[in-house]
């Protein structure tokens, strides 16, 4: 049997080769491309899509439009990334507010009921490089995850197919694991 294909959307993170080398070390093929190229439709190509970081864009929602059609349109599991949930969240009708800057590692309390946290403790440590936070899920999502600056750390789609993390889960153990409860919503 093939392994899953993960389509990795740059969205101008420092952080790529990182992030594609957790899903590969999770046992996906990735194939990355920016937001401006993303196929119209994923045809059976892919298994999961992913949406990585962004440099403060996630109000452009002009030039997020064929991702976020693409993420509609899809039927296949789909992951935010710092930046990325943020697009998915304003897409929604989300608010970002700004707030204090973190880098670093910060301890996050999780829903543990969530598949996407099989494999963690109630409480992790994840990294996070911003200033910018969703305050409140947008309608059709909820909050799965919160923190001290952020209410909105982690975020579901009411069906349970679109996710986001406010941290990069590229770096840390924690973010590994969180990863690999995703990997399972794809496999």
């Amino acid at each position: 049997m093939a392994q899953p294909r993960v389509l990795v959307v740059d969205n101008g993170t420092l952080s790529l080769p990182q992030l594609r080398a957790r899903f590969e070390q999770l046992g996906s093929d990735t194939d990355a491309v920016d937001a401006a190229s993303v196929p119209a439709r994923l045809g059976g190509r892919y298994q999961a899509v992913v949406l990585s970081g962004t440099k403060v864009r996630a109000y452009d929602t002009d030039y997020y439009r064929p991702l976020i059609d693409l993420v509609h349109s899809s039927d296949v599991p789909v992951f935010g990334i710092c930046g990325g949930m943020q697009i998915l969240a304003v897409s929604a009708g989300g608010r970002l507010a700004d707030g204090p800057q973190r880098v670093g590692g910060f301890e996050v309390q999780v829903d543990k009921e969530e598949p996407l946290f099989t494999h963690v403790k109630p409480t992790v440590t994840v990294f996070h490089r911003h200033t910018l936070y969703l305050q409140e899920a947008p309608e059709g999502f909820r909050s799965i995850g919160r923190s001290e600056h952020a209410p909105v750390e982690f975020l579901r789609s009411d069906d349970g197919r679109i996710l986001g993390s406010q941290a990069h889960l590229e770096f840390r153990s924690d973010g590994l694991e969180i990863l690999r409860g995703f990997a399972q919503l794809y496999r």
